[in-house]
């Protein structure tokens, strides 16, 4: 599943960006490290590191769901999980640019821009399993993230902190199978008579 949400976010990204920019920038999700880019990464590129995945527990629902099957049968599920996947966003120009902080400010613009317009990802970016999600997947953009402290993540990477886009996707994660159950179809009323005493 978090496979197919960085696919989503990846064609999200090519489908949105400007058509010279998307052509160009690769977009990756490796750590953005000291090591960043790896050998198989070419500049330019946008980097989505996945940092945090948690449940949301305001979404959280004790509901429980009846469905009637074509043939007549009635399943109960239960609602499912919902589930924050936060990714941190950095911009990594070409080496070959005269002023690369010029360039990865310019990067991060654009990024901003082809995200921010959404509210929830577009039923046409969804890739793989997240194509049968029955409900929108809500996103957050510039927004407080889930990291105590930049300083230290970028301490703790061994890189040189950077300027950053925070973006959580909200995903729906069925945690129970269908469970056949009977359902009462008729109503049987029975009467007793009882007769009253003799005098």
């Amino acid at each position: 599943m978090i496979n197919d949400l960085d696919e989503t976010l990846s064609k999200l990204l090519k489908t949105h960006l400007p058509r010279g920019l998307a052509e160009q920038v690769q977009v990756s999700f490796s750590a953005p490290d000291d090591q960043f880019p790896p050998p198989s990464v070419t500049l330019p590129a946008i980097d989505l590191f996945l940092y945090d995945i948690r449940e949301n527990l305001e979404l959280r629902s004790n509901e429980i769901y009846f469905d009637r099957k074509p043939d007549g049968t009635t399943v109960k599920t239960q609602a499912p999980v919902r589930m924050d996947v936060s990714y941190l966003i950095t911009a990594w120009p070409s080496q070959s640019v005269t002023d690369p902080s010029e360039d990865e400010h310019r990067l991060l613009g654009e990024v901003i821009r082809a995200l921010i317009r959404y509210r929830t990802i577009p039923l046409d970016m969804l890739q793989g399993e997240l194509t049968s999600q029955d409900l929108p997947l809500p996103v957050t953009t510039l927004q407080p993230g889930r990291l105590q402290s930049l300083g230290e993540f970028w301490q703790a990477l061994g890189g040189k902190p950077k300027a950053a886009l925070n973006y959580t996707v909200t995903l729906a994660v069925d945690v129970s199978g269908e469970e056949p159950v009977d359902l009462v179809t008729e109503k049987v009323l029975k009467f007793r008579m009882q007769m009253g005493a003799e005098s």
